[in-house]
């Protein structure tokens, strides 16, 4: 029996792919024809079709048409170990995936994209170092942010974590009570709160707390933060909670 041979309009209707991307692989020499006509139209026999579909599984596993040039080269062995690097490749990517699904969900939800974690993997520092750096930057010289820096420094994780999750638990506890005054008895008790916290790190006077007031008020970052606790009020209500506060000192 005859071999049979396969046109560009076979291999398309076959696999799936078009007849320009096949033409492009014969350019490139990544995958040629097995017999050219007379009048140049290309044909390709059964077997060569198990080598095209090896090119195409390669393509969807993510390898560039170089690197499945050169993969085609190897051994079977030598496959299986490209395959096993490729796999923890894909793992890593299929994490940072989830890491930027996650910060979308949070994102769409409300949350500050200070709050996110779409840069822990990146070669971009998280936002919340790149806060640090800026306050460093710009605040760095005066005492207070020495102060605040040193203190900082004594503190062990687990205590750093306690510390800022109990100074946004308050925030949260100040935004359940947004139907109250800002000067009201139960939301100045909790600026009072908060206040203690940051005495775990800084001297607080009023020039300070006023400045820190300001700060949630009307740097657009800061504020976007703050209001992730309560609604697109609360820094404004905070301000007015802490100055009152402030007055009554």
């Amino acid at each position: 029996m005859k071999k049979q041979l396969l046109t560009v309009k076979d291999i398309v209707q076959i696999t799936g792919i078009t007849a320009r991307t096949l033409h492009y692989y014969d350019r490139i020499h990544l995958f040629k024809p097995t017999h050219l006509t007379e009048k140049g139209y290309r044909l390709y026999d059964r077997s060569s079709l198990e080598k095209l579909q090896t090119i195409l599984f390669l393509k969807e596993l993510d390898f560039s048409l170089k690197e499945i040039a050169d993969i085609l080269k190897l051994t079977r062995k030598e496959q299986k170990q490209i395959m096993n690097n490729q796999s923890h490749v894909l793992q890593a990517r299929i994490k940072k995936l989830e890491t930027i699904k996650t910060a979308i969900d949070e994102y769409v939800s409300g949350k500050d994209i200070g709050s996110l974690h779409v840069f822990d993997s990146s070669s971009v520092l998280p936002l919340q170092e790149q806060y640090a750096n800026e306050a460093s930057f710009f605040y760095g010289k005066t005492e207070a942010y020495k102060e605040y820096n040193e203190r900082l420094e004594k503190l062990s994780s687990d205590e750093r974590v306690k510390l800022f999750s109990s100074v946004e638990q308050v925030f949260k506890n100040i935004a359940s009570n947004m139907n109250q005054s800002p000067s009201s008895a139960i939301v100045q008790r909790l600026i009072a709160e908060w206040r203690e916290h940051l005495e775990q790190l800084m001297t607080c006077d009023s020039n300070l707390l006023t400045c820190i007031a300001d700060t949630y008020k009307y740097d657009i970052r800061m504020k976007n933060h703050i209001n992730q606790y309560g609604n697109e009020d609360f820094a404004d209500f905070l301000h007015s909670a802490i100055m009152h506060y402030i007055s009554k000192s």
